[in-house]
């Protein structure tokens, strides 16, 4: 009698779990994973890890890596728009809206970092065959690091083309 009692228990704790986790979904309405084989049982159950604010970020802000974490999303998450799915693709950049804590950041809310930003005098350089040629100029757009550029000589009035160095001047022909 006490073999049987010990044996029924084995199998309501082997069993009993296993109907929970089907009869249960169904009965919510709610389809149940079930994995074809042993070898897709973990990919059923996986979660994609997104990052997400832990902050609120406003537009300009500069993010940083301590201003983000990772959050776990269902597989069969839908974002309305396409999200960055990696933290080091946003960390150095600018926000182009208000980010919310733990919202997934949209791939069109951050941008590169400005160096240049338009109307604000900036030094031109045009550099060739030894020859170095310097003017101040306005730019008519913002500009991130190697992004070719409209600027205003401001002694001339004539609009050139540049592209955006590391330290935020504006290398004019010579490409």
């Amino acid at each position: 009698m006490r073999s049987l009692l010990r044996h029924s228990r084995l199998l309501l704790a082997l069993v009993l779990p296993a109907l929970v986790g089907l009869c249960l979904p169904a009965a919510l309405g709610v389809a149940a994973p079930v994995p074809s084989s042993p070898a897709d049982a973990p990919s059923a159950l996986t979660e994609m890890m997104l990052p997400v604010p832990t902050v609120t970020i406003y537009p300009g802000d500069t993010i940083k890596e301590t201003m983000l974490r990772l959050q776990a999303y269902p597989t069969t998450y839908r974002a309305r728009a396409a999200v960055i799915d990696a933290p080091m693709a946003i960390v150095g950049r600018t926000a182009r809206r208000m980010l919310l804590p733990g919202e997934p950041v949209p791939v069109n809310a951050v941008d590169d970092p400005r160096l240049v930003s338009r109307g604000t005098p900036t030094q031109m350089i045009f550099e060739e065959n030894g020859l170095v040629i310097t003017a101040v100029g306005a730019p008519l757009q913002n500009g991130g690091l190697g992004e070719t550029i409209r600027v205003r000589n401001t002694d001339t009035n004539r609009i050139v083309l540049g592209t955006v160095m590391a330290d935020g001047r504006i290398k004019i022909g010579g490409f």
